[in-house]
């Protein structure tokens, strides 16, 4: 039996890859990992595009000791869908390793990633230093702003993955994520980061509808970026050629 680990890409229920598809048709169980990030389309269009029920797996689903899907893998073959790639988050790559220490077969089907997919803004990759992750709950957090003062000491470019939380409709945006690194640099009294720092603020990457904007913070603050998924963009030293990527983005 096969544990299948399959990208689902970043818009919606057609973004499979054929081998994707093909890998969730032999499947008998079917989860979707609902806790890092989600598509531009729901649960159901998915499970009539796949013609499969589909199992929302939140994270303790996942993280369990005594885990649901490394059981059924054992005498089934599952799929753990993935919007974006597979193993981008680490909790994924905790799941992979842990099924091949069960003696499970596992077998990854890659797809696009926000960590690719942000070169549209312009910014080369090969440049992006250390990603940084930002919670929800981040009244005492310091470790992406910190992140980014590393990254910016480096001329290195910071992409900031935000927080969400479907079940409950809560999803950290742009504008949240500007107001936290300003109260940040306030507290700790740098020059890292200001309201006259150019930043990228990018919504749906990857769908009809993303939204790309770049300028200050102070005027990506007053920007509505819509629905999620959002991430945050802040450059660091910039070729002439990012310049002129980023300018169309102004």
């Amino acid at each position: 039996m096969t544990l299948y680990f399959i990208g689902l890409g970043l818009n919606n229920e057609k973004d499979i890859s054929i081998n994707g598809l093909e890998a969730v048709k032999k499947c008998d169980v079917v989860y979707l990992e609902n806790y890092t990030s989600v598509l531009n389309c729901k649960k159901e269009d998915l499970e009539k595009f796949y013609n499969k029920k589909i199992i929302l797996a939140r994270r303790n689903l996942v993280e369990d000791d005594e885990n649901e899907i490394i059981e059924n893998a054992k005498a089934k073959n599952v799929a753990f869908l993935v919007a974006g790639d597979p193993l981008v988050a680490t909790t994924h790559i905790d799941l992979f390793l842990r099924a091949k220490k069960e003696g499970i077969k596992c077998h990854v089907i890659h797809n696009a990633s926000i960590i690719s997919a942000v070169g549209i803004t312009g910014l080369q990759a090969y440049k992006f230093g250390k990603t940084t992750s930002i919670p929800l709950q981040n009244d005492n957090v310091e470790a992406p702003y910190d992140a980014l003062k590393g990254n910016l000491s480096l001329g290195l470019h910071t992409l900031f993955l935000l927080d969400l939380n479907p079940e409950e409709g809560k999803f950290m945006s742009v504008n949240d994520t500007i107001r936290y690194l300003l109260k940040i640099e306030i507290k700790k009294n740098e020059k890292v980061f200001s309201e006259k720092t150019i930043c990228v603020g990018c919504a749906r990457i990857g769908s009809e509808k993303q939204v790309i904007k770049a300028g200050a913070a102070k005027e990506l603050l007053k920007f509505d970026f819509g629905n999620p998924v959002h991430c945050l963009i802040v450059p660091g030293k910039l070729h002439f050629m990012e310049q002129e990527g980023l300018n169309i983005w102004v």
